[in-house]
């Protein structure tokens, strides 16, 4: 009869953190299995940044790089000290793998391919004998006397001595990142924080931001708010944004999503603005439009608007100002008129109606409650035999990078200590 072997390690899930803490691991010396639902490892970390992969965010300031963050920072410090950026960057050049740093401090691989990254990942812990089960599904754990004693799955039970959950969070579900691993905390008493779309585009009402799917501003400005006349509730943001078929996405939204999420729980639907001038005051732009106005006084209104939007934003006034006006002659637009653009290019009103929701998330938020952690080893507060890496963690993050090096950080120390 064959029994199936012990190991010193078994990590559970083949995404980056998963990766990282395995590698680490065999490093040491230490049996490890890692358990992997796909056929292949990080089905996930190959299409992302796009399919480039932002691998890490550049900061080396560890204070700004932490304040990324949030509410999270204060757990961090001990673990990004033992791993922080520059360790990151040193191990991927050092697999071959070298690095360029884009707007925003965003790293890529030199390459531009996320697959080059899972490959790197791939090869190193096979470097290190870590023995992989992939087409594995996992169901969850057992425990014995208040310690894991093994990891249930489709081919049998596994054992050994710690464990690593690395199973991630809720976003890219279609990648098998269905939060599995959250609901087997929770049966074993975790208090496990709710996932929420995190870094998530924006659902709008008015039909002219859909029509201009596919236009994007590189520098624009948008305040969100549950009314635009009172304080409270109300923030901007100021980068890049791309219009879609269904509202509002690119790095300014996607970075604005989570807030916004929480506007829209409790208001139901926000008003919104978008400058496309954030950089020039009202009564400059007032000149601007003014000197265009002289120069095309016998042409229509409609043809004129490109001249005093940015790129692809002429469609946007053309679907919202009066018929009878777009028709105008240019000579024949009053003062007040004139005025009425001017507005419209600094204040363009939008209404925020929801987010697309998980199946469009880059990232969720959510997972085990950081108290229950000791993010020194990252070893469970509740059972001294297991880790926890990535997404399985309730940290919030912007799109740039911090999500990565949250996977390289925190499965290199799952993997020291496990």
């Amino acid at each position: 009869m064959s029994t199936i072997p012990h190991y010193d390690v078994i990590v559970i899930g083949g995404g980056p953190s998963g990766m990282m803490a395995a590698g680490r691991a065999a490093l040491r010396g230490r049996r490890v299995l890692l358990i992997e639902k796909n056929k292949e490892l990080g089905k996930k970390l190959s299409i992302t940044g796009g399919g480039r992969c932002n691998i890490l965010n550049a900061e080396e300031d560890e204070r700004e790089l932490l304040a990324n963050y949030g509410e999270a920072s204060k757990f961090l410090h001990s673990p990004f000290s033992q791993h922080g950026m520059r360790d990151s960057w040193r191990f991927f050049e050092g697999l071959g793998l070298p690095l360029v740093v884009e707007a925003r401090k965003r790293a890529f691989p030199m390459s531009q391919k996320a697959t080059d990254v899972t490959e790197a990942m791939r090869k190193y812990i096979l470097t290190y004998n870590v023995e992989l089960k992939r087409s594995t599904k996992a169901s969850g754990f057992t425990q014995t006397d208040g310690k894991i004693s093994g990891i249930k799955t489709n081919n049998g039970t596994y054992s050994a001595d710690s464990y690593v959950l690395s199973t991630g969070g809720l976003s890219h579900q279609e990648t098998g990142s269905t939060g599995e691993g959250l609901e087997w905390l929770k049966e074993l008493g975790y208090k496990i924080l709710k996932p929420n779309p995190n870094i998530v585009p924006l659902t709008v009402d008015e039909e002219w931001v859909k029509k201009l799917s596919g236009t994007s501003l590189s520098f624009m400005k948008i305040t969100f708010g549950p009314s635009l006349s009172k304080k409270e509730g109300k923030f901007s943001r100021t980068g890049k944004i791309l219009f879609t078929h269904f509202g509002l996405s690119g790095p300014l939204i996607l970075n604005s999503a989570n807030l916004v999420k929480k506007l829209l729980d409790k208001h139901g639907t926000l008003e919104a603005k978008i400058d496309m001038y954030p950089d020039t005051e009202t009564g400059t732009l007032q000149q601007r439009v003014l000197a265009v106005f002289e120069r095309n006084k016998n042409k229509l209104v409609r043809n004129v608007l490109s001249e005093i939007t940015p790129a692809g934003m002429d469609k946007a006034l053309i679907n919202i100002l009066p018929p009878e006006f777009l028709e105008e002659k240019v000579h024949s637009v009053n003062k007040a008129e004139r005025q009425t653009l001017v507005d419209l290019l600094k204040s363009m009103p939008v209404t925020i109606t929801g987010t697309m929701g998980m199946d469009w998330a880059v990232i969720s938020d959510g997972g085990i409650d950081l108290t229950q952690v000791d993010t020194k080893t990252m070893r469970s507060k509740l059972h001294p035999n297991l880790f926890f890496t990535g997404d399985v963690l309730n940290i919030n993050r912007p799109s740039g990078g911090f999500s990565l090096q949250l996977c390289w950080t925190t499965g290199t120390v799952a993997g020291m200590n496990a």
